[in-house]
């Protein structure tokens, strides 16, 4: 059980509860810390909790029917995620990962059904958090089938900076260039280039730390010039 400070701090749709609805959602989120490379769960588990991260970085994967690997989301601090499978009472689709120590806040499903069904305000996020999701994931099509690296690295952070999905990371996010290549499906050297050619084309800046960007429509918007 957490505080109502604390989940004030860690989740942006707690702003939109009354203070009863606020207060049940404290007393239905504990806090669990998982590993680097640790599975937080497996495809066909039934993970029947929704989750925000704290704290860290998750990768959200599948494996196709050849047996590769395709990730289809990262998940920053900030970020809320398996509002879907909760709903639908099913296993997880696809394998959770800590690409980095990740802590995460997890709601029981009572919890969740509860907000479900009495508060306005959250049913107002879960719509547009589900939009939101829609829209990823139908661009996520067009990353695997049309982009070069370049143009998926740019999709792949773009993603990640949603203020919508991911309200917490501003215009700045540390992350490695490994743990871009993972959320993008490509090699540590392939992203390194890809990063370079961005920050040429002026859609972002590579630190020590991270990155930072101006505009995520710029990301959005980038494609390679010939």
């Amino acid at each position: 059980m957490i505080s109502l400070d604390h989940l004030r701090r860690i989740a942006a749709w707690s702003h939109e509860l009354s203070e009863p609805e606020a207060e049940r959602a404290r007393r239905g989120i504990i806090e669990k810390t998982y590993a680097k490379g640790a599975f937080i769960c497996h495809q066909g588990d039934r993970f029947e909790c929704w989750a925000g991260v704290v704290s860290g970085l998750i990768k959200v994967a599948t494996m196709s029917d050849s047996g590769k690997q395709v990730t289809l989301a990262g998940v920053p601090e900030s970020g809320w995620f398996g509002e879907g499978s909760v709903l639908k009472h099913e296993p997880r689709r696809y394998d959770l990962v800590a690409l980095r120590e990740s802590r995460l806040a997890l709601m029981d499903a009572a919890t969740f059904f509860w907000l479900y069904e009495h508060s306005v305000g959250f049913n107002r996020f879960l719509v547009c958090q589900l939009n939101e999701r829609v829209g990823h994931f139908i661009g996520q099509v067009e990353n695997d089938r049309m982009l070069d690296a370049p143009a998926r690295v740019a999709r792949a952070l773009a993603t990640i900076f949603n203020p919508a999905l991911y309200p917490g990371v501003g215009q700045s996010i540390a992350i490695t260039q490994e743990e871009i290549g993972l959320l993008s499906g490509l090699s540590r050297q392939v992203t390194n280039q890809a990063l370079k050619m961005l920050e040429a084309a002026g859609v972002l800046t590579v630190g020590r730390g991270g990155v930072t960007v101006r505009d995520r429509t710029d990301l959005l918007a980038y494609r390679t010039r010939d």
